[in-house]
C-alpha cells in the first residue's frame, strides 16, 4: 500500500566536475533551479542530494535568468547546497518523488552509484515518481526493480539525444551515449528536434530531453503525484 504523501521532493545532483579533461562540468543549474521553483510554488519542500555529498559542482549557470538567480540566492537553498547528503544518507520514505538534474557530470557518477539506484527504486516501488532531465537519465542506467528488470525496460523515455551530443561536440568525450544506453536497456526513446522541449511520462517515470524540458518535467511530476 502506498504510504501517505510527505509533500517533499528530492533533487539529485552530480558530484563529478571534470569533463574528461575538456573543461569543468557539474550539475546544470537550470535543471535544478526550474524544477525547484515549480515544486516550491506547489507547496513542496525540496531537498538536495549528491553522489559524493558536500557542495556539488555547478555548470551552465546563467544568472540573467531570474529563476536561476533566485535559486542561488535563496537562503535555504544555499544552506542545502553547501552540505548535500550523499544518496546513502537519504531515507527514501521521506519523499514523494526524486528528480535527477542533468549536466554532463552525471554521465560519470550517476550510473554506478548503488545508493542512488536504491533511492530511485524504493521511491518508485512505494508508488512515488522518478524523474530525470537531459543527462539526468544517466541515473536510470543503474536502476533495477526488485524483480531484476531495469526500471526503464519497456517504458517510453526521453533524454539528451545522440544528435544533441553530436551538436555539442562531445560524442567522443562522454563515456557512452545516453540515448543508446537507455535503448540497450529496453527503453523506447523518443526525441524532438535538437534542444526543443520534450517530456515523456510513462507509469510514474517522467523524463525530459534537454534543459528546455526542465520546467515541463517538474510540471509532469506534479501531475503524476496528483493523479
Amino acid at each position: 500500500m502506498k504510504r501517505a504523501p510527505t509533500k517533499k521532493i528530492l533533487i539529485g545532483l552530480t558530484s563529478h566536475a571534470d569533463l574528461d579533461g575538456v573543461r569543468k562540468t557539474g550539475y546544470y543549474l537550470s535543471e535544478a533551479a526550474h524544477p525547484w521553483q515549480v515544486f516550491n510554488q506547489a507547496g513542496y519542500t525540496v531537498d538536495l542530494a549528491s553522489t559524493a555529498g558536500g557542495e556539488p559542482p555547478v555548470d551552465g549557470a546563467d544568472l540573467s535568468d531570474p529563476i536561476q538567480r533566485a535559486f542561488t540566492e535563496d537562503p535555504e537553498v544555499r544552506v542545502k547546497l553547501a552540505s548535500t547528503p550523499t544518496f546513502a544518507d537519504v531515507n527514501s520514505a521521506d519523499y514523494d518523488a526524486v528528480l535527477f538534474a542533468g549536466g554532463h557530470g552525471t554521465m560519470w557518477d550517476f550510473p554506478s552509484d548503488p545508493a542512488l539506484a536504491r533511492v530511485a527504486r524504493e521511491i518508485y516501488e512505494s508508488g512515488g515518481v522518478v524523474a530525470a532531465v537531459c543527462h539526468g537519465p544517466a541515473a536510470l542506467v543503474g536502476v533495477k526493480l526488485s524483480d531484476g528488470r531495469a526500471l526503464v525496460e519497456g517504458k517510453e523515455v526521453s533524454a539528451f539525444t545522440n544528435a544533441e551530443e553530436a551538436a555539442a561536440g562531445l560524442t567522443d568525450v562522454v563515456p557512452f551515449l545516453l540515448q543508446d544506453r537507455l535503448e540497450q536497456l529496453g527503453a523506447k526513446h523518443t526525441g524532438a528536434p535538437n534542444f526543443e522541449p520534450h517530456v515523456m511520462v510513462d507509469n510514474r517515470l517522467v523524463t525530459g530531453q534537454n534543459p528546455a524540458s526542465a520546467t515541463g518535467v517538474a510540471q509532469a511530476v506534479l501531475a503524476e503525484l496528483s493523479g
